[in-house]
Protein backbone atom coordinates (compact mmCIF):
# COMPACT_ATOMS: atom_id res chain seq x y z
CA UNK A 1 0.00 0.00 0.00
CA UNK A 2 2.79 2.51 0.73
CA UNK A 3 4.71 1.21 -2.22
CA UNK A 4 1.20 2.78 -4.15
CA UNK A 5 1.43 5.86 -2.16
CA UNK A 6 4.94 6.88 -3.79
CA UNK A 7 3.65 6.27 -7.29
CA UNK A 8 0.70 8.18 -6.75
CA UNK A 9 2.83 11.20 -5.27
CA UNK A 10 5.29 10.68 -8.40
CA UNK A 11 2.68 10.58 -10.66
CA UNK A 12 1.30 13.86 -9.33
CA UNK A 13 4.72 14.97 -9.58
CA UNK A 14 4.87 14.67 -13.54
CA UNK A 15 1.81 15.76 -13.92
CA UNK A 16 2.87 19.07 -12.29
CA UNK A 17 6.08 19.30 -14.51
CA UNK A 18 3.47 19.29 -18.05
CA UNK A 19 2.16 23.10 -16.81
CA UNK A 20 4.34 24.92 -18.79
CA UNK A 21 2.64 23.36 -22.14
CA UNK A 22 -0.47 25.23 -20.91
CA UNK A 23 0.90 28.01 -19.29
CA UNK A 24 2.82 29.10 -22.61
CA UNK A 25 -0.26 28.84 -24.94
CA UNK A 26 -2.54 31.10 -22.11
CA UNK A 27 0.65 33.79 -21.93
CA UNK A 28 0.77 33.68 -25.90
CA UNK A 29 -3.11 34.89 -25.68
CA UNK A 30 -2.39 37.83 -23.86
CA UNK A 31 -3.03 37.27 -20.50
CA UNK A 32 -1.12 37.64 -16.81
CA UNK A 33 0.25 35.23 -14.37
CA UNK A 34 -2.88 36.18 -12.35
CA UNK A 35 -5.47 35.51 -15.04
CA UNK A 36 -3.44 32.25 -15.41
CA UNK A 37 -4.30 31.25 -12.05
CA UNK A 38 -7.59 32.28 -11.97
CA UNK A 39 -8.39 30.36 -15.04
CA UNK A 40 -6.69 27.17 -13.56
CA UNK A 41 -8.18 27.05 -10.11
CA UNK A 42 -11.75 27.73 -11.93
CA UNK A 43 -11.36 24.82 -14.57
CA UNK A 44 -10.33 22.92 -11.64
CA UNK A 45 -12.89 23.19 -9.23
CA UNK A 46 -15.31 23.01 -11.73
CA UNK A 47 -14.34 19.75 -13.09
CA UNK A 48 -14.40 18.54 -9.32
CA UNK A 49 -17.70 19.56 -8.68
CA UNK A 50 -19.04 17.99 -11.80
CA UNK A 51 -17.42 14.84 -11.06
CA UNK A 52 -18.07 14.61 -7.16
CA UNK A 53 -21.98 15.22 -8.21
CA UNK A 54 -21.69 12.41 -10.24
CA UNK A 55 -19.80 9.82 -8.44
CA UNK A 56 -19.76 10.54 -4.63
CA UNK A 57 -21.97 13.79 -3.28
CA UNK A 58 -20.24 13.02 0.58
CA UNK A 59 -17.04 14.16 -0.85
CA UNK A 60 -18.92 17.66 -0.91
CA UNK A 61 -20.02 17.61 2.90
CA UNK A 62 -17.58 19.24 5.35
CA UNK A 63 -18.25 21.29 8.36
CA UNK A 64 -18.20 25.09 8.47
CA UNK A 65 -15.40 25.61 11.38
CA UNK A 66 -13.48 23.66 9.15
CA UNK A 67 -13.08 26.20 6.98
CA UNK A 68 -9.19 27.51 8.47
CA UNK A 69 -7.87 24.16 7.21
CA UNK A 70 -9.05 24.78 3.23
CA UNK A 71 -7.88 28.56 3.61
CA UNK A 72 -4.68 27.15 4.50
CA UNK A 73 -4.54 24.68 0.99
CA UNK A 74 -6.79 26.73 -1.15
CA UNK A 75 -5.74 30.57 -0.13
CA UNK A 76 -2.34 30.63 1.79
CA UNK A 77 -0.79 27.94 -0.11
CA UNK A 78 -2.03 27.56 -3.33
CA UNK A 79 -3.02 30.90 -4.33
CA UNK A 80 0.10 32.38 -2.17
CA UNK A 81 2.23 29.62 -3.96
CA UNK A 82 1.69 30.84 -6.97
CA UNK A 83 1.93 34.76 -6.63
CA UNK A 84 5.41 34.46 -5.37
CA UNK A 85 6.62 32.25 -7.86
CA UNK A 86 6.02 34.92 -10.99
CA UNK A 87 7.43 37.67 -8.41
CA UNK A 88 10.24 35.94 -8.20
CA UNK A 89 10.88 34.97 -12.08
CA UNK A 90 9.76 38.68 -12.65
CA UNK A 91 12.24 39.79 -10.59
CA UNK A 92 15.11 37.48 -10.80
CA UNK A 93 15.17 34.56 -13.60
CA UNK A 94 13.52 31.00 -14.05
CA UNK A 95 16.21 29.31 -12.78
CA UNK A 96 16.72 31.24 -9.68
CA UNK A 97 13.37 31.41 -8.93
CA UNK A 98 12.88 27.20 -9.68
CA UNK A 99 15.71 26.99 -6.74
CA UNK A 100 14.17 28.99 -4.58
CA UNK A 101 10.90 27.17 -4.94
CA UNK A 102 12.52 23.87 -4.06
CA UNK A 103 13.15 25.00 -0.89
CA UNK A 104 10.10 23.74 -0.16
CA UNK A 105 11.25 20.25 1.20
CA UNK A 106 13.43 22.22 3.65
CA UNK A 107 10.20 23.64 4.96
CA UNK A 108 8.62 20.62 5.52
CA UNK A 109 10.88 18.85 6.48
CA UNK A 110 11.70 21.36 9.55
CA UNK A 111 7.55 21.86 10.01
CA UNK A 112 6.76 18.25 9.93
CA UNK A 113 9.46 17.71 12.90
CA UNK A 114 7.47 20.08 15.00
CA UNK A 115 3.88 19.89 14.17
CA UNK A 116 3.74 15.92 13.28
CA UNK A 117 7.10 14.42 15.31
CA UNK A 118 8.61 12.91 12.38
CA UNK A 119 12.18 11.91 12.57
CA UNK A 120 14.45 14.28 10.57
CA UNK A 121 16.88 11.17 10.26
CA UNK A 122 19.78 11.09 8.26
CA UNK A 123 18.46 9.32 5.29
CA UNK A 124 16.07 12.18 4.79
CA UNK A 125 18.77 14.54 5.08
CA UNK A 126 20.99 12.80 2.35
CA UNK A 127 18.06 12.76 0.45
CA UNK A 128 16.81 16.38 0.54
CA UNK A 129 20.88 17.52 -0.15
CA UNK A 130 20.87 15.23 -3.46
CA UNK A 131 17.10 17.16 -4.43
CA UNK A 132 18.28 20.39 -3.72
CA UNK A 133 21.72 19.68 -5.89
CA UNK A 134 19.90 17.62 -8.60
CA UNK A 135 17.09 20.74 -8.69
CA UNK A 136 20.62 22.93 -9.00
CA UNK A 137 21.96 21.20 -11.91
CA UNK A 138 18.37 20.74 -13.83
CA UNK A 139 17.77 24.36 -14.12
CA UNK A 140 21.76 25.21 -14.86
CA UNK A 141 22.39 27.67 -12.03
CA UNK A 142 25.90 25.95 -11.10
CA UNK A 143 27.29 26.05 -14.68
CA UNK A 144 25.96 29.80 -16.00
CA UNK A 145 26.96 31.36 -12.58
CA UNK A 146 25.65 34.91 -14.00
CA UNK A 147 22.71 35.77 -11.97
CA UNK A 148 20.71 38.84 -11.22
CA UNK A 149 18.73 39.34 -7.88
CA UNK A 150 16.90 41.55 -6.08
CA UNK A 151 15.96 41.31 -2.64
CA UNK A 152 12.15 40.93 -3.70
CA UNK A 153 12.94 38.80 -5.76
CA UNK A 154 14.74 36.61 -3.14
CA UNK A 155 12.05 37.15 -0.74
CA UNK A 156 9.28 35.68 -3.12
CA UNK A 157 11.06 32.71 -4.44
CA UNK A 158 11.60 32.05 -0.34
CA UNK A 159 7.73 32.79 0.02
CA UNK A 160 7.08 30.49 -2.44
CA UNK A 161 8.97 27.35 -1.71
CA UNK A 162 7.06 27.86 1.78
CA UNK A 163 3.86 28.66 0.28
CA UNK A 164 4.13 25.30 -1.91
CA UNK A 165 5.43 23.58 1.21
CA UNK A 166 2.80 24.07 3.41
CA UNK A 167 0.06 22.09 1.05
CA UNK A 168 1.73 19.01 2.67
CA UNK A 169 1.09 20.74 6.31
CA UNK A 170 -2.81 21.91 5.73
CA UNK A 171 -3.27 18.78 3.93
CA UNK A 172 -2.21 16.54 6.03
CA UNK A 173 -4.50 17.87 8.85
CA UNK A 174 -7.12 17.95 6.59
CA UNK A 175 -6.66 14.53 5.75
CA UNK A 176 -7.08 12.81 9.39
CA UNK A 177 -10.93 14.35 9.38
CA UNK A 178 -11.53 14.21 5.23
CA UNK A 179 -11.34 12.03 2.55
CA UNK A 180 -8.51 13.29 -0.21
CA UNK A 181 -11.18 14.29 -2.82
CA UNK A 182 -12.81 16.44 -0.14
CA UNK A 183 -9.59 18.28 0.47
CA UNK A 184 -9.09 18.58 -3.27
CA UNK A 185 -12.65 20.16 -4.19
CA UNK A 186 -12.29 22.62 -1.28
CA UNK A 187 -8.68 23.65 -1.71
CA UNK A 188 -9.67 24.41 -5.26
CA UNK A 189 -12.73 26.12 -4.27
CA UNK A 190 -11.56 28.12 -1.34
CA UNK A 191 -9.02 29.33 -4.26
CA UNK A 192 -11.36 29.99 -7.02
CA UNK A 193 -13.67 32.36 -4.81
CA UNK A 194 -10.32 34.72 -3.70
CA UNK A 195 -8.60 34.62 -7.05
CA UNK A 196 -12.13 36.00 -9.18
CA UNK A 197 -12.32 39.14 -7.83
CA UNK A 198 -8.75 40.07 -6.68
CA UNK A 199 -7.95 39.26 -10.79
CA UNK A 200 -10.99 41.28 -11.79
CA UNK A 201 -12.53 38.88 -14.04
CA UNK A 202 -14.52 41.34 -15.26
CA UNK A 203 -11.93 43.72 -16.73
CA UNK A 204 -10.70 41.06 -19.21
CA UNK A 205 -14.17 39.34 -20.21
CA UNK A 206 -13.02 40.06 -23.89
CA UNK A 207 -10.54 37.00 -23.72
CA UNK A 208 -13.42 34.59 -22.98
CA UNK A 209 -14.91 34.35 -26.34
CA UNK A 210 -11.41 32.41 -27.04
CA UNK A 211 -12.11 28.86 -27.98
CA UNK A 212 -8.11 28.26 -27.64
CA UNK A 213 -8.62 29.69 -23.84
CA UNK A 214 -11.18 27.51 -23.26
CA UNK A 215 -9.34 24.73 -24.61
CA UNK A 216 -5.87 25.24 -22.47
CA UNK A 217 -7.67 26.70 -19.69
CA UNK A 218 -9.26 23.24 -19.66
CA UNK A 219 -6.62 20.81 -19.99
CA UNK A 220 -4.28 22.74 -17.17
CA UNK A 221 -6.98 22.90 -15.20
CA UNK A 222 -7.82 19.02 -15.68
CA UNK A 223 -4.54 17.82 -16.05
CA UNK A 224 -1.51 19.61 -13.54
CA UNK A 225 -4.18 20.92 -11.28
CA UNK A 226 -7.29 18.62 -10.65
CA UNK A 227 -5.35 15.26 -11.60
CA UNK A 228 -2.36 16.28 -10.49
CA UNK A 229 -3.78 17.11 -6.95
CA UNK A 230 -5.89 14.01 -6.84
CA UNK A 231 -2.87 11.70 -6.83
CA UNK A 232 -0.44 13.99 -4.92
CA UNK A 233 -3.38 13.82 -1.93
CA UNK A 234 -4.22 10.65 -2.29
CA UNK A 235 -0.35 9.45 -1.63
CA UNK A 236 -0.33 12.16 1.26
CA UNK A 237 -2.72 10.29 3.44
CA UNK A 238 -0.20 6.99 3.10
CA UNK A 239 2.99 9.25 3.52
CA UNK A 240 5.05 11.14 5.68
CA UNK A 241 4.89 14.85 4.49
CA UNK A 242 8.26 15.35 4.63
CA UNK A 243 8.69 12.65 2.14
CA UNK A 244 6.34 13.44 -0.27
CA UNK A 245 7.46 16.93 -0.61
CA UNK A 246 11.08 15.40 -0.98
CA UNK A 247 9.00 12.98 -3.92
CA UNK A 248 7.32 15.54 -5.15
CA UNK A 249 10.50 17.51 -6.35
CA UNK A 250 10.48 14.86 -9.49
CA UNK A 251 8.48 17.93 -11.18
CA UNK A 252 11.01 19.85 -12.53
CA UNK A 253 12.58 16.52 -13.98
CA UNK A 254 9.77 16.03 -15.98
CA UNK A 255 9.23 19.75 -16.64
CA UNK A 256 12.92 19.67 -18.19
CA UNK A 257 12.23 16.55 -20.46
CA UNK A 258 9.14 18.38 -21.44
CA UNK A 259 10.91 21.13 -22.72
CA UNK A 260 13.46 19.29 -24.35
CA UNK A 261 10.35 17.14 -26.08
CA UNK A 262 7.85 20.18 -27.31
CA UNK A 263 10.19 22.86 -27.17
CA UNK A 264 13.77 21.28 -28.65
CA UNK A 265 15.45 22.45 -25.84
CA UNK A 266 18.81 20.36 -25.24
CA UNK A 267 19.90 19.01 -22.05
CA UNK A 268 22.93 19.27 -21.22
CA UNK A 269 25.51 16.70 -19.36
CA UNK A 270 24.88 19.05 -16.02
CA UNK A 271 21.19 18.28 -16.42
CA UNK A 272 21.13 14.85 -17.02
CA UNK A 273 23.54 14.68 -13.48
CA UNK A 274 20.75 16.69 -12.14
CA UNK A 275 17.87 14.24 -13.28
CA UNK A 276 20.05 11.21 -11.84
CA UNK A 277 20.27 12.74 -8.68
CA UNK A 278 16.83 14.00 -7.81
CA UNK A 279 15.83 10.04 -9.07
CA UNK A 280 18.52 8.65 -6.78
CA UNK A 281 17.41 10.90 -3.45
CA UNK A 282 13.75 9.40 -4.58
CA UNK A 283 14.97 5.77 -4.44
CA UNK A 284 16.58 7.01 -1.11
CA UNK A 285 13.48 7.55 0.45
CA UNK A 286 11.39 4.67 -1.19
CA UNK A 287 14.06 2.53 0.09
CA UNK A 288 13.14 3.37 3.85
CA UNK A 289 9.25 2.40 3.57
CA UNK A 290 10.62 -0.81 1.46
CA UNK A 291 12.84 -1.66 4.58
CA UNK A 292 10.11 -1.18 6.98
CA UNK A 293 7.47 -3.25 4.63
CA UNK A 294 9.61 -6.34 4.49
CA UNK A 295 10.57 -6.24 8.05
CA UNK A 296 6.60 -6.27 8.83
CA UNK A 297 6.19 -9.59 6.12
CA UNK A 298 9.15 -11.91 8.50
CA UNK A 299 7.60 -10.55 11.14
CA UNK A 300 4.01 -11.91 9.96
CA UNK A 301 5.50 -15.23 8.37
CA UNK A 302 7.28 -16.16 11.56
CA UNK A 303 4.32 -15.73 13.44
Amino acid sequence: MIRWAYLAIAAGAALWGTIGLFVQELYSLGLTPLQVVTLRVSCAVSFLLIYSLFVNRQWLRVQLKDSPLFIGTGIISIVFFNWCFFVAIQETSISVAAILLYTAPAFVLILSRFLFKELLTARKVLSLILTLFGCILVVELLPNGSMTMTTVGIIAGLGSGLFYGLYSIFGKFALRKYHPMTVTIYTFLFAALFTLPVSQVWTWIGHLNDVKLWIYAGSLGLFPTVLAFIFYTKGLKQVEAGKASIVATLEPVVAAFIGMIFYSEILTLWQYLGVVCVIFSVIIVQNISLTKWLEKRRVKQSA
